[in-house]
Parts: structure tokens; C-alpha cells; sequence
């Protein structure tokens, strides 16, 4: 039960991220993935501060596409 809250606030973040900047958070995902070229004009929408050690949700994300992409 206590793994919820900390899951339940990552989802959240995550979530307000998403809607809040679309392009940026999914540029910024598919980056992280790899499956982005590595070019400059990408790589100024790309926001390193998503990559928080306690977003939890959103290393989840940017993992099952390394994995399955």
C-alpha cells in the first residue's frame, strides 16, 4: 500500500507534463528511447528535467520502448 502514493504522484506528474507540453514531453520520451535521430533542432525540445530520479512512470515509459522498439 505505501508504493501507491509514490506511484499514484509519478502518474500524475506525468500526466500534467503530457498535457501541459505535448510536443516537448513526447519528443523528449521518444529522445530518451533512442528512437529519435540525434539532431540539434530535436534535441532543443528535448527537457531533461522529466528525466527526475522520482518519475517513475516516465523511465517505465521511455524502458518498454527501448524494449520493444
Amino acid at each position: 500500500m505505501a508504493i501507491m502514493p509514490v506511484l499514484f504522484r509519478s502518474l500524475m506528474a506525468l500526466f500534467t507534463e503530457v498535457v501541459a507540453h505535448p510536443a516537448a514531453s513526447i519528443t523528449t520520451l521518444l529522445y530518451y528511447s533512442n528512437l529519435l535521430p540525434r539532431n540539434l533542432n530535436l534535441e532543443r525540445m528535448v527537457r531533461p528535467q522529466l528525466l527526475h530520479p522520482e518519475n517513475f512512470m516516465f523511465h517505465l515509459l521511455i524502458n518498454v520502448l527501448r524494449c520493444f522498439w
